[in-house]
């Protein structure tokens, strides 16, 4: 079952080996792939599906080129989860359109091998090559866990080498190791059935017996994560902490994004005035600074709130706290008809509803994952937030409540009607059908100090996504919301202004009929409808709009505008609206494919939108009975 070790043909004679690496969750499989990859990797979903599919290329010291597949965390082949299902059928080789695999990367984490060598036992009775990445054995020196390598790769019958992924040159013994492998031709794996043919008893009586053979743990020290867990995990203290954390970040949004957000804002207004002094009355100085600079200003201006929010969602996931919250969470997910494992989906929904969607293909039970999958969109993504922002700096006071600060009260109360309300649906979904609970059984990665290269990389990803949505989808939508708030123009003798009687104003005097009980007005109305393509472009249609109304400086004062035009109840009416209101396409779209059905996408436009406009009625009235206007 080894791999022969021979001196590695000529470069010019060799052909490029193709490597497939796998591993359990929480191993730095990923970390590895980024280090032996660099930037020279590309992202792609497998056919037919919406999971990701990662490829890379490096080249060995020895000059060898490879390219490298960074499958799926797995935990076993015997699949219980699409993701594995993908792994599973890669290895196997049943996968169509993917080339034959020359060879295994297992990656296993040196300090938690008793659960990872259960899948390198199932990999390796299908025949494949295969090498063992043993990572984080820093870690493990540290508490003075002893691994034999040399035993270990005789016990396995394969190379075994240490490597510590996210240290620079941590991946040289691998590279050394990969070099001196001969890869001729691919070997045909052997069939499936080869795993299933030995019992999960006696797998889990192998690695006893190799951990005893060539690990010792006789002077370990202890998980510092399980002392720390000892209060994090805590029944009492633990959901205390958790509320803490979420407290804090929506106090963070608003406290800390002030600067940033008034250097941009001062940015935006100073372009348009600069644009417009240079350019004469007409269509042209219109779709500049009416359209563009108003309409993509308006948006603009809140990436300093998307980017601490990122912060901290990165800052949580990389220290390890984020698989502790869904622990936390479980028994009361559980009550009303979620898995804890729904968690993870769900709080990625808090970036953005279609990753959460298509992270709910790692719950198992398939009705477990359709409740999730149906109840993803009601998190409050980031797309919401910038409309939250205007609509809380337009009608909410900034001042303070004790420590806290009222806007960012009023943002916490928002996410957690979000929040609130997917467990209410929840609930009425596990009312609708049979429900049984399921244990819990998740990894819980160890606690370790976050990576500022890496927080540093997801925020500027996370930057590039929405510059880019900023720069394609929102400015097209604007340019579109432009052209049909500008033709035609106003009629003589006309007392509105021309955007009244251009094709978008008559769209939004028709919606206002259905609208108007909710309080909303055309211009609101107008807005609505692009929102439907990405939330954000809301807010850049509004600005749109009321600078084609006749509003100045629109860039930095779309807020008191509507402010001053708008009622309190309006403008608390369209907050409730956005708790639930039908999300974006591209969301409909990703829940019919991660379903394979349409019909769920339907319904759940459908429920989003009567949950809107109730809530949106009942606020309007409440508010006007409150205020008395």
């Amino acid at each position: 079952m080894g791999v022969m070790e021979q001196q590695a043909p000529s470069q010019a004679a060799a052909r490029t080996p193709v490597i497939a690496l796998l591993g359990n969750p929480n191993c730095g499989k990923t970390a590895l792939f980024n280090r032996l990859t660099g930037s020279r990797q590309k992202v792609a979903n497998y056919a037919g599906v919406t999971i990701e599919r990662k490829e890379g290329s490096f080249t060995s010291p020895g000059g060898r080129p490879f390219r490298v597949l960074d499958l799926p965390g797995a935990y076993s082949l015997n699949a219980q989860t699409p993701d594995e299902g993908i792994t599973r059928d890669v290895v196997a080789g049943l996968r169509k359109g993917e080339a034959p695999l020359d060879a295994i990367l297992c990656v296993v984490n040196a300090t938690n091998l008793r659960l990872n060598l259960r899948l390198v036992l199932e990999l390796r009775r299908l025949g494949l090559p295969m090498v063992l990445a043993l990572n984080m054995v820093d870690v493990a020196k540290k508490r003075g866990i002893e691994i034999d390598t040399a035993k270990l790769s005789q016990e396995l019958g394969m190379p075994v080498v240490e490597t510590v992924a996210i240290q620079p040159g941590g991946e040289q013994a691998l590279l050394a190791q990969l070099d001196r492998m001969a890869f001729d031709t691919p070997v045909k794996p052997k069939p499936l059935t080869a795993i299933d043919e030995v019992p999960v008893e006696e797998t889990q009586r192998e690695v006893r017996r190799i951990l005893d053979a060539a690990v010792s743990t006789a002077r370990d020290t202890g998980n510092l994560s399980e002392k720390i867990d000892n209060v994090v995990l805590h029944p009492v203290v633990g959901p205390l902490i958790l509320a803490a954390l979420m407290f804090l970040i929506f106090q963070a949004v608003f406290s800390w994004g002030d600067t940033p957000i008034e250097l941009i804002e001062t940015g935006v207004g100073a372009l348009g005035e600069l644009v417009g002094s240079w350019m004469g009355d007409g269509l042209l100085r219109s779709l500049l600074v009416d359209g563009i600079i108003a309409g993509v200003g308006g948006v603009l201006v809140f990436l300093p709130q998307i980017l601490i929010l990122f912060f901290f969602i990165l800052l949580l996931e990389d220290v390890g706290y984020l698989p502790r919250a869904a622990f936390l969470l479980d028994r009361i997910m559980g009550s009303v008809g979620l898995s804890g494992r729904a968690f993870l989906p769900l709080l990625s929904s808090f970036a953005c509803a279609i990753p959460g969607v298509m992270a709910a293909r790692t719950i198992q039970n398939p009705r477990d994952r359709l409740v999730t999958i149906m109840i993803a969109p009601l998190m409050t993504c980031s797309a919401r937030l910038p409309v939250y922002a205007l609509l809380i700096a337009a009608f909410i006071p900034e001042r303070a409540v004790g420590v806290f600060n009222l806007q960012g009260l009023v943002l916490f109360v928002l996410y957690m009607a979000g929040i609130l309300s997917a467990m209410a649906v929840a609930w009425f979904m596990k009312r609708r059908s049979e429900y049984k609970q399921h244990a819990l059984m998740m990894e819980l990665p160890a606690y370790h100090w976050p990576q500022p290269r890496a927080l540093a990389s997801g925020l500027l990803e996370r930057a590039k996504i929405f510059l880019m949505r900023v720069g394609t989808l929102i400015l097209s939508m604007i340019i579109l919301l432009w052209l049909l708030s500008s033709f035609p123009g106003a009629p003589a003798g006309a007392t509105e202004p021309p955007i009244y009687y251009s094709v978008a104003g008559m769209i939004g005097r028709a919606l206002e009929v259905i609208l108007a009980p909710v309080g909303f007005n055309w211009q609101i109305a107008i807005a609505l409808v692009p929102g439907m393509a990405a939330r954000e472009v809301a807010v850049g249609a509004l600005g749109t709009v009321y600078a084609l109304s006749g509003g100045d400086n629109v860039g930095d004062m779309l807020a008191p505008l509507i402010a001053q035009s708008w009622s309190l109840a309006t403008g608390l009416a369209l907050l409730a609206w956005y708790v639930y209101a039908p999300h974006c396409l591209p969301t409909l779209a990703t829940v019919a494919r991660e379903t394979g059905s349409r019909k769920y996408a339907w319904i759940m436009a459908g429920y989003m939108f009567a949950l809107a406009y109730a809530a949106a009625f009942i606020v309007y009235r409440v508010t006007l009975a409150i205020t008395g206007a």
